[in-house]
């Protein structure tokens, strides 16, 4: 696992960023995990853990499931907004399912949609990112960073 923490100062304010680079096996969810909670730990931002683990977990096991190469996974948190993103090598954007009530499969996009205020994927240079917002500060934050909607 590669590990990278930075912290900047953009437009005055402070931005908090750390990433991790992990290996398309399952294992990675665990670590993934591990090192999500110990950074929203890290930067006082406790009481939203266990959203933050869950739906790491999620994007993580479909970057195993339904991409390709190596994970990155980037938190970063602005203005009382935590955005976190999981980048894997295939362009494939994630798709919400259609599953049965008994499927034991095929719902982490939809946990995602229900728990992040915002949620999206971009292409990137070498596939793409899916990516999911929380407020951590204020309720209302969180919906005026970025102009287009989910």
């Amino acid at each position: 696992m590669v590990v990278q923490r930075l912290m900047s100062a953009v437009c005055g304010n402070r931005t908090k960023m750390a990433s991790w680079t992990f290996p398309p096996t399952a294992v990675s969810v665990r670590r993934a995990r591990h090192e999500a909670r110990t950074q929203m730990e890290h930067w006082g931002l406790g009481r939203q853990v266990e959203v933050v683990k869950l739906l790491v977990s999620e994007l993580v096991t479909n970057a195993i499931r339904h991409g390709r190469g190596q994970i990155r996974v980037t938190m970063s948190v602005e203005n009382g907004v935590l955005r976190c993103g999981v980048e894997d090598e295939s362009a494939e954007p994630p798709r919400m399912r259609h599953v049965g009530w008994d499927a034991e499969r095929g719902r982490g996009m939809h946990l995602v949609d229900m728990l992040a205020c915002r949620w999206g994927s971009a292409h990137t240079r070498l596939g793409k990112v899916v990516w999911f917002q929380l407020a951590v500060k204020a309720p209302s934050t969180c919906w005026e960073t970025v102009p287009e909607a989910r």
